[in-house]
């Protein structure tokens, strides 16, 4: 994906996860809004943006960040808000492990707490070690944790699978995850 797209990605990312006000839209309860109305609200914010260049960010971007409604008229992000929204998810049996990529200098609170949302309604674990390391990269040397989802979903903890393959869980407790040994 090229820099235009990028930027316009990590800028929808900021409005449709976290911040619609800083352009003037709404998100409905499942955190959708309409695409003409984010097109002319970013428009009107000093970005250009058409529909044909938001199909590309849409589906160009590797990490699947957008999802567009069946009737083609509504998008939303897949996951990853700090505003409240229901994603319309179901509960899903996780496999065996899943993974979480991280760096050394939050291993102590991980190791005290488990894995928190944070900022995020979500804990958002990865389905293979590549993406967690991915993940764990940008924010320095990734240390890639182990998780052992499917023993923390037979104690109860529930699992949801986004649209773009992301799992999410509402915290991740220290017992459940397997440390790096220094």
């Amino acid at each position: 994906m090229d820099r235009q797209l990028i930027s316009l990605s990590k800028f929808l990312s900021l409005v449709l996860r976290h911040h619609p006000e800083t352009i003037g839209i709404q998100l409905d309860q499942n955190g959708c809004t309409n695409i003409s109305d984010l097109i002319e609200a970013t428009s009107r914010h000093g970005r250009q943006l058409d529909h044909t260049l938001l199909m590309r960010v849409v589906h160009e971007n590797d990490k699947q960040r957008f999802a567009i409604s069946e009737d083609g008229r509504r998008i939303r992000a897949n996951q990853g808000h700090s505003i409240e929204v229901d994603l319309d998810l179901t509960s899903q049996a996780p496999p065996q492990v899943l993974y979480h990529g991280t760096v050394r200098r939050f291993l102590t609170g991980i190791q005290r707490e488990g894995l928190v949302p944070g900022r995020r309604q979500y804990v958002h674990l990865s389905p293979d070690e590549r993406t967690a390391h991915l993940v764990g990269k940008r924010r320095g040397k990734p240390i890639v944790l182990r998780i052992r989802a499917q023993q923390m979903a037979t104690a109860g903890t529930p699992f949801f699978l986004s649209r773009n393959g992301v799992w999410l869980t509402a915290h991740v407790p220290p017992e459940y995850i397997e440390f790096p040994q220094p």
